[in-house]
């Protein structure tokens, strides 16, 4: 059971990057995905997840920038970041888990490495 999160990087403040998070050995379809991100020094917090065939929620400083999407074929979930901002410099993690309070990290199963996201003002 693998989650691989990639797609980071650096870019300038307005612009966008999309992020993927590709499982094996089990079906993102049945469990929650959640994105989070941890900036230095800080906690890590919740952005979004995906869950039940296509309900989406988002943390509210990501509404309207941000958009989670999933690619059941291929097993891999996105996030899509436009109009960043240097606030949103983070490494971002996806994670995964069948009960699940969404926005809680703690209650997730699965991790991915996370990738790191760097957004120059």
């Amino acid at each position: 059971v693998q989650l691989q999160a990639s797609g980071g990087g650096l870019v300038q403040a307005g612009g966008s990057l999309r992020l993927s998070c590709a499982a094996s050995g089990f079906t993102l379809d049945s469990y929650v995905t959640g994105w989070f991100r941890q900036a230095p020094a800080k906690e890590r917090e919740a952005v979004g997840c995906i869950r039940d065939a296509g309900v989406i929620q988002y943390e509210d400083s990501v509404k309207g920038r941000f958009t989670i999407s999933s690619d059941g074929d291929k097993n891999t979930v996105f996030l899509q970041m436009n109009n960043l901002k240097p606030e949103d410099t983070a490494v971002y993690y996806c994670a995964a888990s069948q009960n699940v309070q969404w926005h809680l990290a703690v209650g997730y199963n699965y991790w991915g490495q996370g990738t790191q996201v760097t957004v120059s003002s």
